[in-house]
């Protein structure tokens, strides 16, 4: 009847809230660990040269006509 049904919705509600905890501890654990790597071995993470544009990159163009 109705009282399982409120039963395993407040079951249900209670894992989903522990499933999600526990992946937002995982998350926040590999992030942890990376940015105390990154913190540890700066040299491996030295700042991203200048990007180039489309132009820089493509041939000039010379139509053939």
């Amino acid at each position: 009847g109705v009282h399982r049904q409120v039963l395993f919705a407040t079951l249900g509600c209670f894992v989903g809230y522990q499933l999600l905890k526990r992946t937002e501890y995982m998350h926040a654990k590999v992030d942890r660990e990376l940015f105390e790597y990154i913190r540890h071995h700066p040299v491996d993470f030295q700042s991203v040269p200048e990007k180039k544009k489309v132009g820089q990159l493509l041939e000039n163009f010379h139509p053939i006509r």
